[in-house]
């Protein structure tokens, strides 16, 4: 224990180790990441910041559920992956059928009746929750980690995983916000209708997992 600040400095670590593993989930460039370039660079970095933290948080749950060895839990996930593959699949064809379709990037951001910040973190919050990969890994590496750490808090670990996948989200925003004040309209509008096609082609692919 560190006498001087009262913090048990042997969880720090064990939440870097976290943070790292939260991080690495979340930056690879998939559906959720190509969603948050997307709505960054239609309706501006706040929304995008959104759609980025639904992501962290589904992550964290993830994390607690798998340090906390929820068993009955991680059984319903696991025995419900085809339906949620399904459901995120569908999800993902939506979105790229409504970014195809979509108002102009700059007139969408500046609409009132644009994407709300609550409305994309709740959609990403649950394209992700509905990702059988993100379930199988989190519950994997946490339980193993929980295992080596058995006197730490659980919570370090679900912190970890939140800062670290938060930390990518507020790096890609800052990135993609500063690109969009760079781009014409018309280059956003080729942006935007290349994402809804690489979004059909993730939702294709998760289809075809499931045959």
């Amino acid at each position: 224990m560190d006498k001087l600040s009262g913090m048990d400095t042997s969880v720090i670590p064990l939440f870097l180790k976290s943070a790292l593993i939260g991080l690495s989930i979340a930056a690879p460039v998939g559906p959720i990441g190509l969603l948050c370039i997307q709505r960054t660079l239609d309706h501006g970095p706040r929304v995008g910041l959104a759609t980025g933290l639904g992501a962290a948080v589904a992550d964290a749950m993830y994390g607690a559920i798998g340090a906390f060895g929820v068993t009955a839990v991680i059984t319903l996930l696991t025995g419900a992956r085809s339906a949620l593959a399904l459901g995120g699949a569908l999800f993902l064809l939506w979105l790229a059928w409504s970014a195809w379709h979509g108002s102009d990037p700059k007139q969408a951001a500046a609409a009132k009746g644009g994407i709300r910040g609550w409305h994309a973190f709740g959609g990403t919050f649950l394209l992700t929750m509905s990702n059988p990969a993100t379930i199988l890994s989190f519950v994997a590496v946490f339980s193993s980690l929980a295992g080596g750490m058995a006197t730490a808090s659980p919570a370090w670990m679900i912190a970890g995983v939140f800062v670290g996948s938060a930390v990518w989200w507020f790096v890609l925003v800052g990135m993609v916000g500063r690109l969009r004040e760079r781009l014409q309209t018309a280059h956003l509008r080729w942006i935007r209708r290349a994402s809804a096609l690489l979004l059909a082609a993730f939702a294709g692919y998760q289809l075809l997992t499931l045959i």
